[in-house]
């Protein structure tokens, strides 16, 4: 599992029956304080997520199957929820309520 923000939503004229419904987004890994960490990535949508959310996303072939009862599905990354608040160690790195990421101390 990783962290992510929502960039972008993702449509294509291809039709898998597996995805039709479902909403495709365009994800950026990020760490826990938001800095991003890698390349950008397509993941279903299961939560209802958005532009400018951060996201909980299971990267890995089983798990993305099983959650959308699919055993023969060509499914990796799934989005599964949406991240209100980021806390480490008692210091708060994320809060979606403020749609920003919090200032760090002495920084």
């Amino acid at each position: 599992m990783f962290l992510a923000d929502v960039v972008g939503t993702v449509v294509s004229p291809v039709q898998i029956p597996l995805l039709e419904g479902r909403t495709l987004l365009l994800l950026r890994r990020v760490a826990p304080d938001g800095t991003p960490t890698g390349s950008t990535r397509i993941g279903i949508d299961l939560t209802g997520a958005g532009v400018g959310d951060r996201v909980l996303v299971v990267d890995e072939g089983n798990a993305g199957r099983q959650l959308l009862e699919a055993p023969d599905g060509a499914v990796k990354t799934v989005v599964v929820g949406v991240v209100d608040y980021v806390d480490r160690e008692g210091e708060l790195l994320y809060d979606k309520a403020a749609r920003a990421p919090v200032a760090r101390m002495g920084s």
